[in-house]
């Protein structure tokens, strides 16, 4: 693999462990999958000879985004009029929603994957996680292999979620009977993706979370084993919390969800929930105190509509925090970048009924990054510094869109918003999006595929 020299970058977001700083006009040299270098004229009569020289003249460089919560699978049911659910609550939304999931086949899954990751990439985005809960009988098994497949060919970072509900229609859950497994399936499947295809070294492309789809749609044991085997293979937890189950928990085993968790040791350092907007201030510092973070999903907040996650409260109480897009069913993009900014500009929007701050504009920038990395459990990736993956992108700020503005890149993706795709994205050293195109790949065709399988869905 080839490395690249960025010279004369406009800024560069550097942490090399104590917080972001600005870096002007520095050059950045990566070395195959790993940054080598960060600093002002680098000499390029040192650099070896297969290095690639690249004029970055008015870029800011920053690190790629981790994404720590998606459902790539929901990209075929977008801009739906007939699934608008700011009219239904949560519970209502899912059993109306479910059994149209239950009709995707494997294809759907492949090419729904392909269309998620593009649109990330084109924003930003290196490293990306899937909460794949839906696994219609019809479909088979192999839906995350056909998802790791679609990660290698875009070239993206994928820590693959392998979710699953238990708990039939008749004992209180909304999953149609044609997507239930037993919890012996849903375990054994795990087992077999983390032998396939978890690797833990440095600079992993694949990793695999034991991610149960919530506990109002699960046994309690399926929750029990996933623990059990997430601990004896050393990978991640994760599973949806705080999203408007609390009180149905509550009513069936006497303590809300946090608790619930807990209590069968769904929760820890090598644990996050996604969600979380329900949750009061002692379940923060409960989740605080076990290490547990938080996958922040602020879009589909506009459409619940219910509660703002307290993210100063989170913030406030020292909780890893990370940035999701969720679902396009509840987003309708795949766009992480978006979400930083959505994310800040809905808190300003509830501060006058929060008790503490919101964070600085800067915050939400890392909370995509190196707090996304926490999440995953990397220490890797989601920082631009010396012996880091080379996981970055660049925006070149020399448009009228970014005058006035260039005089603090931290705060100017938060505050700002970033309108457009990116102008290089990089992955493991790798540039997978340059100028508009996906390197290497026919987006035409892409598309045409994806089009073709939703096509074969009788919504």
């Amino acid at each position: 693999m080839a490395g690249y020299l960025l010279k004369n970058c406009a800024a560069i977001i550097v942490d090399e462990g104590s917080g972001p700083t600005v870096r002007r006009n520095a050059d950045l040299l990566t070395n195959g999958p790993a940054i080598q270098a960060i600093g002002a004229n680098l000499s390029q009569e040192t650099l070896p000879a297969d290095t690639i020289i690249q004029d970055a003249s008015g870029w800011f460089v920053y690190p790629g985004l981790v994404n720590t919560h998606h459902h790539f699978f929901q990209c075929f049911v977008r801009n739906r009029a007939d699934l608008d659910w700011t009219k239904l609550s949560v519970i209502e939304w899912l059993d109306r929603i479910y059994p149209i999931f239950s009709r995707l086949n494997e294809d759907c899954f492949y090419h729904s994957s392909v269309t998620a990751m593009a649109e990330m990439i084109k924003h930003g985005c290196t490293t990306a996680f899937d909460h794949q809960y839906c696994f219609p009988r019809h479909a088979g098994k192999r839906l995350i292999d056909r998802q790791f497949e679609a990660a290698e060919l875009l070239g993206m970072r994928f820590h693959a979620g392998r979710g699953g509900n238990t708990l039939p229609k008749s004992e209180g859950s909304t999953i149609p009977d044609a997507m239930l497994e037993t919890t012996d399936e849903f375990i054994a499947d795990c087992a077999r993706l983390i032998d396939s295809y978890h690797d833990a070294g440095a600079f992993s492309m694949r990793q695999v979370v034991v991610a149960p789809c919530q506990p109002v749609n699960c046994y309690r044991e399926t929750f029990v084993e996933s623990v059990a085997l997430a601990r004896d293979r050393g990978v991640q937890l994760h599973t949806h919390v705080g999203e408007g189950e609390s009180l149905v928990i509550e009513a069936r085993y006497g303590m809300r969800t946090v608790d619930y968790c807990a209590e069968l040791g769904f929760a820890g350092p090598d644990t996050y929930y996604a969600h979380c907007w329900e949750l009061t201030h002692e379940e923060l510092r409960k989740m605080t105190a076990s290490g547990t973070g938080v996958s922040h999903c602020p879009e589909p907040v506009y459409l619940v509509g219910a509660e703002v996650t307290d993210i100063p409260a989170m913030s406030h109480f020292g909780l890893r925090i990370g940035l999701g897009c969720d679902g396009a069913a509840s987003n309708d993009n795949s766009n992480l970048m978006h979400c930083i900014h959505s994310a800040y500009m809905l808190q300003c929007l509830a501060a006058s009924t929060r008790a503490h701050p919101v964070p600085a504009p800067a915050d939400f920038l890392n909370y995509a990054t190196v707090g996304g990395a926490s999440l995953l459990g990397r220490s890797d990736i989601g920082r631009l510094a010396r012996g880091m993956a080379a996981d970055l992108f660049a925006i070149d700020t020399r448009r009228m869109d970014y005058v006035g503005t260039r005089h603090d890149p931290l705060s100017l993706i938060a505050k700002v918003g970033i309108g457009m795709p990116t102008d290089l994205t990089m992955i493991n050293g790798r540039i997978v999006w340059q100028a508009g195109e996906l390197i290497g790949l026919d987006e035409a065709k892409l598309f045409a595929a994806a089009e073709a399988a939703l096509e074969t869905v009788n919504f």
